[in-house]
């Protein structure tokens, strides 16, 4: 047994409302500069539908992920050393820019400088890649609340098995969305894909990334990622990816999606894992056994032997305990309520979903009958609109059962906690129909819907030893000016990825106890020290204004002096 740390997310699908916040964070964060106009690290997807880049999921095409040979053995589905040789300068398995997107602006000028007429100007969209007029055909969510549907509702890839449950008329439809970004997988098939080994998996967290001074741009990794997750950058001649924010990361803070979520649906924490056992987990020969045996290689952070081993693999021990107390692990193997995204794809992801159960309450709800009730419920989600053979296509390689038991623990919560809500005493027996107990059920409860913010991101901060001299980055390069040689300007291979980001080396308690704490850099006569951004306007917080002079002889009052004295 090998014991190694892995940052992972889960997603609460229930909670999801498609505001796409997540995405223009993300993208405002990280792609918001020459060559990734079309990227998005952070997409929002309804489901069902085609999905971004367009029918991804379709790996007869694409051929990402692995597949098993006839030895039953792991082998990429793209092809091994000698394919990638021989196609290494012409690769055809790539989404072309019609598969993503044409990003476009719009042309606002014409609207302030057009001259009088007898028509009112309009702004025409116009190619962000080329800067001519293009007409939009296609975006990053087109199936945005099923819009278009019944037209092209039909090209979804996992349908194609189930089309006759999964039916587009108005009264029968259903939807919902599915954030999405890097899978961060135990087994990446983009960091086999890549010729000259530019990407890469953290030791210290699982965190995939991408060496931008060893990509030479070869995208291979794009067809290897069955998820499509990896991008080509147009300018720099690099492939980029989400990078699982990582300066925040190692610092104890979430990531920029989860930071700014709206529904609170993303969950964070450090889970251990064998590595001894990815490959053979990875083998697994059923498909539909895969999503059990990624469990199975997730180890109990309680575990006293695992606790020993951890420590002479090098796992701080401030890293175990946060791997007791992560949200991720008692989500995946504790209430057995998440599951991963396509493990048929063997890549081991690290991007767990929470099935959505929303629609089964509103399908019983509307036929008059108690919508909590767990008769009623257990009953209704073998008649989801939602099929169940849907999300099983999604999340369980297509078994049913797994994907069955998740939305009868979801059902069950409910019920349970509605008479604990509404002062009757709680039925175990709910509890006990799911092979869970009251106070499991409870603490599930509790996780999923009231959970602060320290219980939804348990991140520890990066070691020093570990981060490998990691560098606070204050200022930008010096010679980092239009057209100066600093690391923002263009250089012989096109034009640069940006200058770096600044890291931060603050995370919200470190910065409360500097704000509050008497040290050598507040003034002795002042107790504490207030952040007007934490202030509300109310009342009158201690140490923001100076202490009121007491009244002087004669009656004078210094608060009504204008003037300064000579």
């Amino acid at each position: 047994m090998r014991v190694m740390a892995q940052m992972a997310m889960v997603m609460n699908l229930d909670k999801c409302i498609g505001c796409h916040t997540c995405s223009v964070t993300c993208k405002q964060a990280w792609t918001n500069r020459s060559g990734v106009e079309y990227v998005w690290f952070n997409n929002v997807e309804t489901r069902p539908g085609q999905g971004y880049p367009r029918t991804y999921e379709n790996q007869q095409r694409w051929l990402g992920g692995w597949k098993l040979n006839r030895r039953g053995r792991l082998a990429l589905k793209a092809g091994g050393r000698l394919r990638k040789l021989l196609t290494i300068f012409s690769n055809p398995k790539l989404p072309s820019i019609d598969d993503y997107y044409e990003p476009w602006t719009y042309d606002y000028d014409n609207l302030t400088s057009a001259p009088l007429q007898e028509h009112t100007p309009v702004a025409k969209p116009r190619s962000l890649i080329t800067g001519e007029e293009t007409t939009i055909t296609w975006s990053a969510n087109w199936d945005d609340n099923l819009g278009g549907a019944p037209d092209i509702g039909h090209q979804d890839p996992l349908r194609k098995d189930i089309a006759d449950k999964v039916r587009f008329e108005f009264e029968q439809t259903f939807m919902f969305y599915l954030p999405r970004i890097c899978e961060h997988c135990l087994n990446p098939s983009c960091a086999a894909s890549c010729p000259s080994g530019a990407i890469y998996k953290r030791t210290e967290d699982g965190i995939v990334l991408v060496d931008q001074d060893r990509c030479r741009g070869w995208r291979m990794c794009v067809t290897g990622c069955p998820y499509k997750k990896v991008y080509f950058n147009h300018r720099t001649g690099k492939a980029e990816k989400c990078t699982f924010c990582f300066p925040r990361i190692e610092v104890g803070l979430p990531t920029v999606c989860a930071e700014t979520c709206v529904g609170r649906l993303r969950y964070i924490g450090l889970v251990l894992y064998d590595a001894d056992r990815v490959t053979e987990a990875a083998a697994t020969p059923d498909e539909q056994r895969l999503y059990q045996a990624q469990r199975d290689i997730l180890l109990d952070p309680n575990d006293p032997a695992v606790i020993a081993q951890a420590e002479r693999d090098g796992i701080p021990f401030d890293w175990v305990e946060a791997a007791q107390r992560s949200p991720v692990y008692s989500l995946i193997n504790t209430y057995e309520v998440a599951l991963p995204l396509h493990p048929e794809y063997r890549t081991m992801p690290m991007v767990w979903y929470i099935p959505p159960l929303s629609p089964v309450v509103d399908v019983v709800r509307d036929t008059g009958h108690d919508a909590e009730d767990p008769d009623n419920l257990f009953a209704a989600i073998e008649a989801l609109r939602i099929p169940v053979e849907y999300l099983a296509q999604l999340f369980t390689a297509g078994d049913v059962e797994p994907v069955n038991a998740v939305l009868r623990r979801l059902a069950a919560m409910r019920s349970y906690m509605r008479d604990i809500n509404l002062g009757r005493e709680p039925r175990e027996e709910i509890a006990s129909a799911v092979g869970m107990t009251g106070e499991q059920v409870y603490d599930m409860y509790r996780l999923l819907a009231l959970a602060k913010y320290d219980e939804r991101y348990v991140i520890p901060p990066a070691h020093a030893e570990q981060a490998h001299g990691l560098e606070e980055l204050a200022t930008e390069c010096s010679l980092d000016y239009e057209g100066g040689p600093g690391m923002g300007g263009s250089g012989p291979f096109g034009e640069s990825s940006g200058g770096p980001s600044p890291i931060a080396v603050e995370n919200f308690r470190m910065l409360r106890d500097r704000q509050t704490v008497d040290t050598p850099a507040t003034p002795v006569d002042k107790g504490s020290r207030v952040n007007l951004l934490n202030w509300d306007g109310k009342g009158r917080p201690e140490g923001l204004f100076p202490p009121q002079e007491r009244e002087r002889p004669g009656g004078g009052d210094p608060a009504g002096e204008t003037e300064p004295k000579p």
